[in-house]
């Protein structure tokens, strides 16, 4: 039962019918309609639907006429607690930093409830924390999270699961309430410095570790994670320093240990390093807990082991004589064995090349011998190997390299390095350098030369000799060719000698010294051309047919005139005899136009150009007519408007009939009109250019005469 409506008109006799509707009538809201109670159907839900409007009338039951104005009246739903709060968000991951301090927000959690906030506790939620004390505190008002400890580690505990309650009226009891999870987790920071797991370390590594290897790994241990827990590797002291290098593996966090120089166990047992790893990542907040930093001690051990025998030198150089004898001492190489047992050393040769097989060596000793002769000239250089290893342990050999300098023996004479082709100037003068000649010794000695009479020859520094004439002038006709003797001795010991033949042509030269020609019969003719002059006369005669060819290509392009004089033109008196429309259509026309006499026949008109000049009319008629045929004629014009690449496509043959004058169908032919011939004013055909050019003359010619 809600509520009751009443009429002052109802006197209880149930003459007054009520009548509701609106909002819900008649599904949510019923009434009595003879006594107005409203009842509802169902629950309602103020969180749904919070008031209703709704009408009311009261109408006379017999007549169905209203009793009094219709009402409106709105039902409001009151709430009651029947929602508990909820989180709109959840369940909650966050992180906070681990030594944060006491206090620290972490998160804020927000509960709604639906009720009506406005009327009593429904809608009033208050916060708790079921689970996660006593790390973490929630304030009951604001739902905010906080840490509830000092100085939380992270390497202590990581995670943490806390439960947040929020409860309605007030946290009452009796009252509503929701729940749900946040998970933090500690982050790192950089609270805890590396350390060793020991304060001593000993490492074994074998003298035959190559430079540069890596021949340990150490680590330091560092509770936190990430750059938090990078680290950089250093030797701070210790004898073996300067031995060993040690780098940081950024994946590992390893120290990698690496040889720097080669070990050598007799000289040098064991090497101490002092070893330090420091965090590369500092947090000053946290600088009171200690440094950052650990040092440890690194023991080296150098181990024995069995090493190839070394020789006294990294190389060695020797020299010998190109006529040495075979089993000439060359030299000598020495190798010891390094290790403490001192074994028996054996020298050897590898066979393996050509010069290898030039020596031999003494197993025992280690001398060299020569073991073929030697030519200086073929190799002044020799390059072998020696190997020397251990009687014991034949599998440990060292190798060397010698080289072996052949000593150069005067054994060959000198003598020219090639043929030399010289040549001396008719118009020479005494004193005159001519061509150097090259005088190499295969032995490398310094050369003499002798010469013979008509030239003298100079020896220079560098080896090589010059050639200076003794008389004036030379003659071709007289003698084209001299062969001078030249004797070549060096300085060597004993001293050698060799002579050669030189010979020497006389030419003709320039002024400058430049050779003109060799050859005697150039001297039979009297007189002759420079090689300057006959170029200029073929540039001459190439100008003159240039300029020929020119002319004529421009005389061939030039345009030929498009109007033949009147002189040229001849006419014929042809008679026609027309049927059609009376006496004055008898009157031939004049063809003699179409006819090209034979003294413009060789003409070549152009037809797409305008005259520049007007025809000029003729005023009498020629009464004799030639005798050339009007339809060959007519074929030579076409055949040669065909082959002129120039005559554009227009021109064409045009046939015009001529139907009489005054008839009774009249003239269609625009060479006629109404009027007479002499009504026509033929002058505008001179303006009409080149195709109708005949025309023009046709008309102009017969106007003339008749007004004559």
């Amino acid at each position: 039962y809600i509520l009751q409506l009443h009429s002052n008109s109802d006197k209880g006799d149930g003459s007054v019918k009520y009548i509701l509707t609106g909002e819900g009538a008649g599904t949510i809201f019923i009434i009595d309609d003879t006594t107005g109670d409203i009842h509802s159907t169902k629950s309602l839900d103020r969180e749904q639907k919070t008031h209703y409007v709704l009408h009311a009338q009261a109408i006379d039951r017999r007549t169905n006429k209203p009793l009094e104005p219709e009402s409106e009246f709105i039902i409001k739903v009151q709430d009651i607690n029947d929602n508990a709060p909820k989180f709109t968000d959840g369940p909650y991951i966050v992180t906070v930093p681990e030594m944060s301090e006491m206090g620290t927000s972490v998160l804020q959690v927000t509960a709604t409830d639906a009720d009506d906030p406005t009327y009593g506790n429904s809608a009033r939620v208050v916060y708790s924390i079921l689970q996660g004390q006593p790390y973490f505190s929630v304030d009951p008002k604001t739902g905010v999270i906080r840490t509830a400890l000092h100085n939380m580690d992270r390497e202590a505990r990581e995670h943490y699961s806390v439960v947040i309650q929020a409860k309605d009226m007030a946290g009452q009891v009796g009252g509503l309430s929701g729940s749900t999870t946040v998970n933090i987790t500690l982050t790192d920071v950089n609270d805890n410095p590396p350390r060793f797991p020991q304060k001593h370390y000993q490492l074994y590594v074998p003298e035959s570790a190559q430079v540069g290897s890596a021949v340990g790994k150490i680590k330091a241990n560092d509770a936190d994670t990430g750059s938090n827990a990078d680290m950089k590797y250093t030797i701070i002291n210790g004898d073996g320093s300067g031995v060993f290098s040690i780098s940081t593996d950024k994946e590992t966090r390893e120290g990698i240990l690496s040889l720097r120089k080669p070990l050598n166990y007799e000289k040098k047992k064991s090497y101490t390093l002092n070893i330090e790893g420091a965090n590369t990542h500092l947090d000053f907040r946290f600088s009171h807990l200690g440094p950052f930093k650990d040092v440890t001690m690194l023991k080296v051990i150098v181990g024995d082991v069995d090493e190839p025998p070394l020789f006294t030198m990294p190389s060695y150089v020797m020299e010998v004589y190109e006529n040495a004898k075979i089993g000439t001492t060359v030299g000598a190489v020495t190798a010891q064995d390094p290790d403490t047992a001192n074994s028996l050393v054996r020298y050897f040769i590898d066979q393996n090349t050509e010069e290898d097989k030039y020596f031999t060596i003494d197993a025992s000793t280690g001398i060299i011998k020569t073991a073929k002769i030697f030519d200086r000239e073929e190799s002044p250089w020799y390059n072998i190997t020696v190997s020397a290893s251990e009687i014991d342990n034949p599998e440990l050999v060292s190798h060397v390299p010698v080289g072996v300098r052949i000593l150069d023996v005067n054994d060959n004479p000198p003598e020219f390095d090639r043929e030399y082709d010289t040549v001396v100037c008719e118009n020479a003068k005494p004193g005159q350098v001519e061509t150097p000649i090259m005088q190499p010794n295969r032995s490398g000695k310094q050369q003499h030369s002798s010469y013979l009479h008509l030239h003298q020859i100079f020896l220079q520094k560098d080896n090589t000799a010059s050639i200076m004439t003794r008389r004036r002038r030379y003659s071709r006709t007289t003698q084209d060719i001299y062969y001078l003797p030249v004797l070549i001795s060096d300085g060597g010991v004993p001293p050698l000698s060799s002579s050669s033949t030189l010979t020497i042509r006389v030419c003709a030269c320039e002024r400058d010294g430049r050779v003109r020609t060799c050859h005697a019969e150039a001297f039979l003719s009297s007189a002759g051309l420079s090689t300057g002059a006959l170029i200029a006369i073929l540039l001459c005669v190439v100008i003159l047919l240039a300029i020929v060819v020119l002319f004529i290509t421009l005389r061939r392009s030039k345009k030929e005139p498009l109007i033949i004089s009147e002189e040229d033109v001849r006419e014929n008196v042809v008679t026609y005899d027309d049927e059609g429309g009376g006496e004055e259509d008898t009157e031939a026309f004049d063809i003699t136009a179409l006819r090209n006499p034979s003294a413009a026949e060789e003409l070549k008109y152009r037809r797409d150009v305008r005259p520049e000049v007007k025809p000029v009319h003729r005023h009498h008629l020629s009464s004799s007519l030639d005798s050339i045929d009007v339809q060959e004629f007519i074929k030579q014009r076409l055949a040669e408007a065909d082959l002129d690449p120039t005559v554009p496509p227009y021109d064409s043959l045009q046939t015009y009939a001529y139907e009489g004058h005054r008839s009774e169908a009249g003239s269609i032919s625009s060479l006629d009109s109404a009027t007479t011939h002499s009504d026509q004013d033929y002058n505008y055909l001179g303006d009409w250019g080149p195709e109708f050019k005949k025309l023009a003359e046709l008309y102009g010619e017969i106007e003339s005469e008749r007004t004559t």
